[in-house]
């Protein structure tokens, strides 16, 4: 079983965003995977109108991005968080899957961006002469 990095948008209109949200990580479960979803677990510990906690929410969804198997994109907009998660598994390495709802269903489009990070190169060696 994948574990799925479920982005889709949230702010904006919040309920509608959140039962989106609902429903892409049930189509996940219906595929046989288990999934992560930032924007529903820290919205209810966190404020998203208070600028730091809102930050705070999309730098702890971006660490756990990285323990995910994959990051699955929902929805026909790609707001600004989910931009930065794109970029994050992008540089990770990790698979990126557009889904597309069509007609009261998802599709799952194809892997895209799944290339090791490679660590970063040290500026300069530290006691070398």
């Amino acid at each position: 079983m994948k574990i799925i990095y479920v982005a889709s948008p949230y702010a904006g209109d919040i309920q509608k965003n959140t039962e989106f949200a609902r429903r892409a990580c049930r189509h996940v479960m219906e595929q046989g995977h288990a999934f992560f979803a930032p924007h529903l677990l820290y919205p209810s510990l966190l404020c998203e109108s208070v600028p730091a906690e809102r930050q705070l929410a999309l730098d702890m969804g971006l660490v756990m991005l990285s323990a995910c198997d994959e990051l699955w994109c929902y929805g026909d907009h790609i707001s600004q968080g989910m931009m930065a998660e794109i970029e994050e598994a992008e540089r990770l390495g990790i698979p990126i899957r557009r889904v597309m709802e069509q007609e009261n269903n998802f599709v799952i489009g194809k892997v895209r961006g799944n290339t090791q990070a490679e660590a970063p190169t040290p500026a300069m060696a530290i006691g070398m002469v």
